[in-house]
């Protein structure tokens, strides 16, 4: 992928890191050494500058909130939306929120997830102009109110997160352990777990609705949050991975261009990315496939994004009906509009994959293809 095929990000758009406090973003600089890019040196110096104001506002919010965050919980289990990175999970988030009995975490959330409460209504009205019309990675629309996954607030929070890496592509993989908690210890894993409940209970604070929560992320953790959050439903989507690989690569990349405090290196073969994603694929579905049997068979349903794209209308009631949501009818309308107006529209990015790449993943993924029949 070139990097001119990347959807540009304005200067002035704020990147991830602009939502963390000093001694996260302290933590994030140290742990790549500091090996920041001098074309990077001005974001940088920005992110510095912000976090003093995201503790600042923090210590607000906890005191004009204080009564509203004391009392936060969860309306209902969530659902979580888990699969691999470019397997339809965006667009099936953004579907399920068509319908107004849910709510999800938010781009601003995530961005700001210390003083969201405090400062959402501000960026909500002011400040749109700030985001790029559409996301790096393909011509999904942005916006600070549309769904967003919450492992970015986690990464803003300081937890552990394999996003890290975007910070510092060059130094490789971070955090890998915590795609399925293999050899994380008890005590870090409910540290973990804590923030993320937190978060979550800050949203349902802002929302007052059942959460739909998306992460690919999530996927080789389903088991752990089976048991932090029961009666939780999971939907897992699936697509044909001579698709998912290339539209991965290109995921972290157009990421790495935009975010990074490094300026990119070409895109080759030898970037690492490749491995990388073989390796997070691998990682997850060993995981997933390990934990799946924990969850009740009325609460995962597994679909294809082939399907989603073929029919949004009979895909979504499917998973409606499967685990016992909600009433599908009324929705119903809502969806098949948004399908005929916005759907159709709508132009996914085009890939090729090389024989030889096709047969490195049936070797690497040859499970996951016959699972799935692809």
């Amino acid at each position: 992928m070139s990097q001119s095929s990347v959807n540009r990000y304005p200067f002035y758009s704020p990147r991830f890191w602009h939502g963390m406090r000093p001694l996260t973003w302290f933590r994030l600089l140290r742990q790549g050494d500091f090996s920041i890019s001098p074309s990077r040196m001005g974001l940088a110096v920005s992110v510095s500058l912000a976090t003093p104001f995201n503790t600042l506002l923090l210590g607000l919010q906890n005191l004009v909130f204080r009564r509203r965050l004391r009392a936060a919980e969860l309306h209902g289990p969530p659902v979580f939306i888990i699969g691999h990175w470019r397997s339809g999970t965006t667009l099936l988030h953004e579907l399920m929120v068509r319908d107004e009995r849910w709510s999800s975490p938010s781009t601003y959330q995530c961005f700001a997830p210390s003083h969201f409460l405090l400062t959402q209504w501000f960026f909500r009205t002011f400040a749109a102009w700030l985001l790029p019309g559409k996301r790096p990675m393909d011509n999904m629309a942005t916006g600070w109110d549309r769904p967003q996954e919450d492992e970015f607030a986690l990464v803003n929070l300081g937890a552990p997160s394999p996003y890290r890496r975007i910070a510092f592509p060059r130094r490789g993989p971070v955090d890998m352990d915590y795609l399925d908690f293999e050899g994380v210890d008890e005590q870090s894993r409910q540290q973990w777990l804590a923030t993320l409940k937190s978060f979550l209970h800050r949203v349902s604070a802002a929302t007052t609705r059942p959460l739909v929560i998306k992460s690919p992320t999530h996927t080789g953790r389903i088991g752990y949050l089976a048991d932090a959050f029961p009666n939780a439903r999971f939907i897992h989507i699936t697509r044909d991975p001579r698709d998912l690989f290339p539209s991965t690569c290109r995921l972290w990349r157009s990421l790495d261009d935009v975010q990074s405090l490094q300026a990119p290196s070409a895109a080759t073969s030898d970037d690492g990315i490749e491995e990388y994603v073989l390796d997070c694929f691998t990682r997850m579905y060993a995981a997933f496939n390990e934990q799946r049997h924990k969850i009740d068979d009325h609460h995962l349903i597994e679909i294809r994004y082939e399907d989603l794209i073929a029919d949004p209308v009979a895909t979504l009631e499917n998973i409606y009906d499967s685990l016992r949501l909600a009433d599908f009818e009324t929705v119903r309308e809502e969806i098949q509009t948004w399908t005929d107006n916005e759907h159709r529209s709508y132009q996914p990015n085009k890939h090729q994959l090389s024989v030889a790449d096709e047969q490195r993943l049936q070797e690497h993924w040859g499970d996951y293809f016959s699972r799935y029949n692809y």
